[in-house]
């Protein structure tokens, strides 16, 4: 839940009159079957455990203050209290609670103060002419006593006055006295009239009464009387089991006479009220708080005595561990130990964390790495409860100590590989300590809760270590019951597509869904190793299998693993899938389910409806290349009409881009040819002009040779290296510089322009036309 309006603390006023942080979370107000109206519910953030379940009764006193608080009592000496995040949130549950009490809203208080400020007046001033005049007692009066105990309870000011009155006069000692003598007499009515005694005592929920009634000269005569309840026709036994059957095992010899004491107090107290009181009614129903109370701080003090004791504890993990300890005592050790955990939950924070520091410091990690290998079905339960608390209390602190391992060379066991093949070989049908190790798993894998530092990253670390030396733990029984068929390429068309190998027996599917829940969060929340993993070991081709499985929770984890996958939308997968051919199975899980409106259909359908909602673009080709003429029957829903349409759409769009880059390319060709044309043009243009030069200069120096001989009278040859005459030199420029020349189109006429030239061009066109355009003649030299 997410209303930060409905987000509160909840407190509790403890002996010390400081309030308590019970937790946080989120607060409603529903009506209760099982209190008969209207309650107060809140919820743990965390996990959604009930820390607070309170019928609004119509003669408590609520108060609202600071806006943002609602403080009420429950019971006598049983404050509570709710912090609200928000005063929109605060405001709602006031208006509920007025509207269960009939009362006005804008008031600050439900009920009228002034019995308030009596039983104020009174616990301020407990005078004894305050207190309830008992009758004697004695035999005689019990009825009259046993009356006056049920109707007080009503009251919590007649209570008060009645409980200070058997305390300042030690009467209640003196009423224990009477039952043995009713017991010898055999005196029934009496003992019954003791038994609303003692029980309306308890309903007082004062701590003073129950020091004297939980005391040892006491407490079995309170259980002795607890016995013989009116409705029952036989009393019932349980003194008898408390001192013969119920046997208090000494793993490690107890020195501390107070600690046990203690052990033994509590263990009779929580007999009485879990076994021995009835179930107490709607009315009755916080008037045993301050019992809980009881039992709570005997627990902590239990713990801390324990704690502090390290010889003990020391001696508890030795033999646990040692190989020569009998399997028997061995189990005895670790349901103590477990026990021991358990208490600890009573602990204030501060308090649980030195207490598991203190088992960290005693090695109980190794100690259950060895516990949880053993044949033991009962010790293995045991120290698979003990590896709860320690991971719920430090997921960090366990991953350290997995890690390490890898630098004792002496040890080739992994504790996380113990945690995963114990999943594996869960005996239980229903898989249901499986269940267990696997949400112990993704807590110990989840990258939420590992912590990162400036000179390591916990989640590189760990991730790097579990992918290489436990995930193939993980998957084995995954790629063993879906290894592929060698002669599946055998099978004839149209033959059904079963895999033999895929798992039919119910226990094997349960534990492979468990298998795949957990690769499904890896999807989810890893992401370079989880990829390398699946892309390395084709392992989405293996989960595949599954869709044939007769099971159909199982093919929607097979699917529901592929939907991750996808909805990640990682080109690096998509690539993977395609070039497998993955949907393959999935295709044909969908045809083979035939036209029922299942939730395998339904999730298939969704799958293809992502694809086209996110327009994955290399799928949907893909899938409407290979697979639509099998698809276009499904015309129920519009998913592959519009995957076909989506594909249309980015087929033309490729096409019109082409297009434009055809035109751009011919666009760009174009341009280099013309400024390639043009500096021809211009080459030839120079060496014309040259070569004309070069003639006058010859022709001019021959000239004057003419004349010279003419006026000696003979007659002068030519030179060897002398150009030849001029008509055959002028004619043969012309033909060097049409020849090197392109045909000229229209689009380049007047770009150089020869005059005297225009009759030969003209001349020779016909000739030049029929060249390829393309080809451009070389100059000869």
């Amino acid at each position: 839940m997410s209303d930060t309006r409905r987000r509160v603390k909840v407190y509790t006023l403890n002996e010390d009159r400081q309030w308590d942080d019970r937790g946080t979370g989120h607060v409603s107000s529903t009506f209760v079957e099982r209190l008969k109206g209207i309650s107060l519910l809140v919820r743990a953030e965390s996990d959604g455990s009930l820390l607070l379940e309170s019928k609004i009764s119509p003669n408590t006193a609520y108060q609202k203050q600071q806006d943002t608080l609602i403080v009420w009592s429950e019971a006598d000496n049983y404050d509570l209290a709710l912090s609200f995040q928000e005063k929109a949130g605060c405001d709602e549950i006031w208006e509920k609670i007025c509207q269960v009490q009939g009362k006005d809203p804008a008031l600050d208080i439900t009920q009228d103060p002034i019995d308030e400020s009596e039983e104020e007046r009174f616990e301020e001033i407990p005078e004894t002419n305050h207190l309830v005049e008992l009758p004697p007692g004695e035999l005689s009066h019990l009825e009259e006593i046993a009356d006056l105990v049920t109707s007080v309870l009503s009251s919590p000011i007649r209570r008060e006055k009645l409980a200070l009155a058997l305390i300042s006069e030690s009467y209640l000692k003196k009423l224990l006295g009477l039952f043995r003598v009713c017991e010898d007499l055999d005196n029934r009515e009496g003992l019954h009239h003791l038994y609303e005694i003692v029980r309306g005592v308890l309903f007082l929920n004062k701590a003073a009464l129950f020091d004297v009634m939980f005391s040892d000269d006491c407490i079995m005569d309170v259980v002795g009387c607890l016995e013989y309840d009116p409705a029952l026709v036989q009393p019932k036994r349980h003194r008898e089991f408390l001192t013969k059957t119920a046997k208090f095992k000494e793993v490690i010899p107890i020195t501390d006479s107070e600690l046990r004491q203690k052990i033994h107090q509590t263990y009779r107290v929580q007999y009485i009220q879990d076994i021995i009181l009835p179930t107490p009614s709607v009315f009755e129903d916080n008037f045993l708080s301050t019992l809980n109370s009881f039992i709570f701080f005997n627990k902590v003090e239990i713990v801390s005595m324990l704690q502090e004791d390290e010889k003990f504890l020391t001696e508890v993990f030795a033999r646990l561990t040692d190989e020569g300890t009998e399997d028997s005592k061995r189990r005895e050790l670790v349901n103590f130990v477990k026990e021991f955990c358990a208490f600890s939950q009573t602990l204030q924070p501060q308090n649980r964390d030195a207490f598991f520091k203190t088992l960290a410091n005693l090695s109980i990690l190794p100690a259950l790495e060895i516990v949880m290998g053993m044949d033991d079905l009962q010790v293995r339960a045991a120290a698979t409860d003990i590896f709860s608390y320690l991971v719920e209390f430090s997921p960090s602190m366990v991953r350290e100590f997995v890690m390490q391992e890898l630098q004792q060379p002496d040890d080739d066991v992994l504790l996380i590989n113990v945690v995963i093949k114990q999943m594996i070989c869960d005996s239980d049908p229903e898989l249901g300590g499986a269940v267990q190790l696997m949400g112990l798993l993704r807590t110990l894998i989840d990258p939420e809760n590992m912590l990162a530092s400036t000179n390591k990253t916990e989640k590189t670390e760990f991730l790097g270590f579990f992918y290489k030396y436990c995930m193939h733990v993980l998957t084995a029984p995954l790629l063993a019951n879906t290894a592929l068929d060698k002669n599946s390429k055998d099978l004839q068309e149209g033959s059904p597509k079963i895999n033999p190998v895929c798992p039919d027996n119910f226990q094997t599917a349960q534990l492979l869904a468990l298998i795949l829940e957990l690769l499904t969060f890896c999807v989810e929340h890893h992401t370079y190793h989880i990829k390398s993993y699946i892309m390395n070991k084709d392992l989405l081709r293996r989960v595949l299998v599954l869709m044939n499985s007769k099971h159909t929770f199982l093919a929607l984890c097979a699917l529901r693993f592929m939907r991750r996958i996808i909805g990640l939308k990682d080109e690096s997968y998509n690539h993977y899938i395609i070039k497998g051919n993955l949907f393959e199975p999935v295709i044909n899980a969908l045809l083979d389910n035939g036209t029922r409106y299942n939730l395998l259909n339904s999730a298939v359908i969704e799958l293809f409806e992502f694809i086209k909602v996110e327009d994955i673009k290399s799928l949907i080709a893909h899938i409407v290349d290979n697979f639509y003429e099998a698809l276009e029957p499904i015309e129920y829903v519009q998913t592959f009409k519009g995957l076909k349409g989506r594909y249309e759409q980015e087929k033309e769009r490729q096409k019109r881009n082409r297009h434009r880059r055809e035109a751009r390319s011919l666009d760009e060709d174009e341009e280099p040819f013309i400024n390639e044309d043009e500096d021809d043009i211009e080459a030839e243009a120079m060496d014309k002009s040259r070569m004309e030069d070069d003639y006058t200069d010859s022709y001019g120096k021959y000239m004057e040779a003419k004349k010279a001989g003419a006026s000696n009278g003979k007659a002068l040859a030519l030179p060897p290296n002398s150009p030849p005459a001029a008509p055959t030199n002028t004619s043969s420029v012309k033909t060097v510089a049409l020849a090197a020349s392109p045909i000229v189109k229209t689009a380049l006429v007047g770009l150089v322009d020869y005059p005297d030239d225009e009759d030969e061009e003209e001349v020779d066109e016909e000739e030049e036309e029929e060249q390829s355009p393309r080809k451009r003649p070389r100059l000869s030299s």
